[in-house]
């Protein structure tokens, strides 16, 4: 994992620094205030009724899910993290950023595309049927949706091994290679046993999106709780059941973060700075073999959906398909992008300032308190804030203030991951300086520690940009009547069969999420790129 964190300043943290902390945390309590109260307003009967009938088979079911997302993304992620670290692999920079951009990609994306090259009459089928092939296994359930949100979600995986293999101690490694020891050995009886704990941590990252995930299992028809969740509050007037089965999951995610976060400690506190970098391993005859691991996995996680959207595109333009004006959708999107990343950032800086250079028990509860939005999914925040919006803030419900809310309950931990990360990097003598010199905290937080903080802060609001630009339950519950984005229409025209017109609006959104995902990638800072 990342290096062993620098000491905190001794001096007390400014005053101005909690009341921004606080509200942050007292916003991202309304979702878990409105589950508790929306799942109770009738007793426990619905609860009784909920776990008896529905909620062990989708637990199961989504569990299900998530173990074979998490072992397959092992199974991609670290060889590409090894390869692209500590061998002498042609193009290595440009192979790292490969790997890193179907994090641009959005699980509903994905789906379609998925659907329309694998399905039983998908365009592979059309390509086979001369070789006497009539149809394709059937794609829908549990394999394609593993398939789906694994080429999403490995990359979870991957940038996490890469921080890991980044900062580790090669000491061992080069002794043992200078023993004589093969590359292969080294590999499996030393660096693999210490990269465990961000093996673990990754799992766990991708089990809580997988679990989070709506759009990957609603598009490849896979049942878990989400889905329906989102079944639920579509068809009936009665939401209890919905946010029973809401706070069910939010359980199950909580668990998952709390392991997630002591797996985190624990890794931190073992982690160690290599003095130099090692020296590549030789690939030899294994070169051309391990090229073909990493563009197989390009093929399936990158060149299958930007190959499918682009089909689709040009056969919309031969046959004169009606595309819909993106124009304001894109502006629409880029608009709350942007606006979510500045707010969340500038509301997330306080209390990363607090918890990684001063620390405390207050500063430590409001962070610990602040993650717990990471086992929210989107759909139930919607959810939550629909319900406050009707029952108390009428004047904002339906507005794009209302989703910039939405957007800041939800990212707020993506930014907070950055910006603590960048900040436990940082030594802190220039702020010890300031202090003996006599100047006030205040004082010393606006000229050091915020200047200190400027990169950190950007790798945050990229990745708040781009969790943005591909969030869709949320958008598509609250964005205003008439006010139009990309992951909308995309999904909008998707779920009529328009797949001509989803084509365009999904490549924009792509290619505008992809912008701070490569140029974090190419800096490459993958500590910036985990959270």
């Amino acid at each position: 994992m990342a290096a062993l964190p620098f000491r905190r300043p001794a001096s007390r943290a400014p005053l101005a620094l909690w009341p921004p902390g606080l509200a942050v945390v007292a916003a991202t309590l309304v979702p878990a205030w409105y589950l508790l109260r929306r799942s109770t307003e009738r007793g426990w009967a619905p609860w009784e009724e909920v776990l008896r009938e529905a909620a062990w088979p989708l637990l199961a079911r989504s569990l299900q899910l998530a173990l074979v997302v998490a072992v397959a993304c092992v199974l991609v992620a670290l060889p590409a993290a090894w390869l692209t670290t500590r061998t002498d692999l042609p193009f290595r920079r440009a192979w790292s950023v490969l790997m890193a951009a179907p994090l641009a990609i959005p699980s509903y994306v994905m789906g379609m595309t998925v659907v329309e090259f694998l399905g039983p009459k998908g365009m592979l089928q059309g390509w086979l049927e001369p070789l006497g092939v009539e149809r394709l296994p059937e794609i829908y359930g549990l394999w394609g949706a593993a398939f789906t949100l694994t080429a999403v979600s490995f990359p979870y995986v991957y940038l996490v091994l890469r921080g890991a293999l980044g900062t580790a101690s090669v000491a061992e490694e080069e002794a043992s290679r200078s023993l004589g020891v093969p590359p292969w050995p080294t590999f499996f009886r030393i660096v693999l046993p210490g990269l465990a704990p961000a093996i673990a941590a990754g799992l766990l990252l991708v089990v809580l999106y997988v679990l989070s995930d709506f759009g990957g299992v609603s598009t490849l028809n896979y049942n878990t709780f989400t889905r329906d969740i989102f079944l639920e509050y579509q068809s009936s007037f009665d939401r209890t059941r919905a946010a029973v089965l809401a706070c069910v999951l939010v359980g199950v995610a909580a668990v998952i973060l709390a392991a997630e976060m002591a797996v985190r400690r624990r890794a931190g506190g073992r982690a160690s700075r290599r003095t130099a970098p090692p020296r590549p391993v030789p690939l030899g005859r294994w070169r051309w073999p391990a090229i073909g691991f990493l563009a197989l996995v390009v093929l399936a996680s990158l060149a299958l959906p930007l190959g499918v959207l682009g089909y689709w595109l040009v056969r919309g333009l031969q046959v004169g398909a009606n595309f819909p004006d993106i124009g304001e959708a894109a502006r629409h999107s880029l608009a709350m992008g942007l606006a979510a990343a500045v707010l969340t950032v500038a509301l997330a800086l306080p209390l990363a300032i607090l918890a990684a250079r001063y620390g405390g028990a207050g500063a430590s509860l409001l962070e610990q308190v602040a993650y717990l939005t990471h086992a929210l999914p989107g759909l139930v925040v919607a959810l939550s804030l629909v319900f406050f919006g009707i029952r108390y803030a009428q004047a904002f419900y339906q507005t794009t203030w209302m989703l910039l809310f939405a957007y800041l309950v939800l990212f707020v931990p993506n930014a907070l991951s950055a910006l603590r990360a960048n900040l436990l990097r940082l030594p802190p003598r220039l702020e010890e300086a300031g202090t003996s010199l006599g100047r006030r905290p205040l004082v010393v937080l606006a000229t050091v520690t915020i200047p200190l903080a400027r990169p950190g802060m950007g790798a945050a609001a990229a990745l708040v940009f781009l969790t943005v630009l591909k969030e869709l339950p949320a958008t598509l519950l609250l964005s205003p009547p008439g006010f139009e984005t990309l992951p909308g229409l995309t999904w909008g025209r998707t779920s009529d069969a328009l797949y001509a017109g989803a084509a365009l609006p999904a490549l924009v959104l792509v290619g505008l999420a992809l912008i701070p995902l490569v140029v974090l990638a190419w800096r490459g800072d993958p500590a910036t790129l985990e959270s």
